[in-house]
């Protein structure tokens, strides 16, 4: 079983923004080459130089910062459970989250860092290296969004104000599951989103919903998962019970919801 000292969360955080921020300029020394090789990994995603130059950066970062606290980022995840169900504290990293919409240079990908406490998102950190951009969170602490130098702010979700629902969908990923969804929840306005920026779309009071019909992994979540929920909002199964980690050999989430407002049930949109 893993134990650890506990670090100063606030410090620990800042050293974590820094991290991603670190990986965020490897990631866009490959962006803003002419050209960069595509990979295709064994389940049929793609790979870039990239993601690797990335994931170095932080899983060196992380050991030299928590040398105790083990690493699993989706470029090494090769652990089986029986290992990883030890760990009550982990890193959970996606190096280059929307590795497709780094392909065809939309901006819309992130670096995602989470630490993961007895199955829950304690502390995230997801960083867009093209805005500069960067939204952090820790539990006790709030959730944050800064623009390069200037400074944070804090972020909220809203409320349903009796408009529209704006809802976040996938730009690349989008199936019948969502259209279903989206025709029994009625009025509503819709925009496309890659990478875990969906969730933090969330988390800073722009949309309401984002439902995810579709396959995603743990470590596409986590760390927008606590920015939403450290900014008062929630990260949900279609059962309506909070999303949780290495609980399961498969490394793949449910279907979820996120959502800011829990005064209403978003359930009820599912297809039965």
């Amino acid at each position: 079983m893993t134990t650890s000292t506990q670090p100063d969360p606030a410090a620990l955080l800042e050293a974590v923004i820094r991290l991603a921020i670190d990986a965020g300029a490897a990631i866009l020394k490959v962006y803003n080459s002419s050209d960069f090789s595509v990979q295709e990994k064994a389940d049929r995603s793609p790979l870039t130089a990239a993601d690797l130059a990335a994931h170095h950066i932080i899983l060196a970062g992380l050991e030299a910062l928590t040398p105790d606290i083990p690493v699993l980022s989706e470029e090494s995840a090769s652990l089986p459970f029986a290992e990883r169900r030890r760990w009550n504290r982990y890193w959970l990293v996606d190096p280059l989250d929307g590795t497709r919409e780094f392909i065809k240079r939309n901006g819309e990908f992130t670096v995602n860092i989470a630490l993961i406490e007895e199955g829950i998102p304690a502390l995230g950190v997801v960083h867009v290296p093209v805005t500069h951009t960067t939204y952090s969170a820790a539990r006790g602490l709030g959730a944050f969004k800064q623009v390069a130098a200037a400074a944070s702010r804090p972020l909220h979700v809203r409320s349903l104000d009796g408009g529209p629902v704006m809802v976040v969908g996938s730009r690349s990923h989008r199936g019948s599951s969502l259209d279903s969804f989206l025709e029994r929840l009625g009025e509503h306005e819709m925009v496309g989103m890659g990478s875990s920026l969906k969730l933090c779309l969330v988390a800073e009071g722009i949309a309401d919903i984002y439902p995810r019909l579709g396959p995603t992994s743990e470590w596409d979540t986590a760390a927008a998962q606590c920015v939403v929920e450290q900014a008062g909002g929630f990260v949900t199964t279609t059962g309506m019970q909070p999303l949780r980690y290495n609980t399961k050999d498969s490394l793949l989430n449910p279907f979820f919801l996120v959502f800011g407002d829990a005064g209403r049930d978003w359930s009820q949109y599912l297809a039965d």
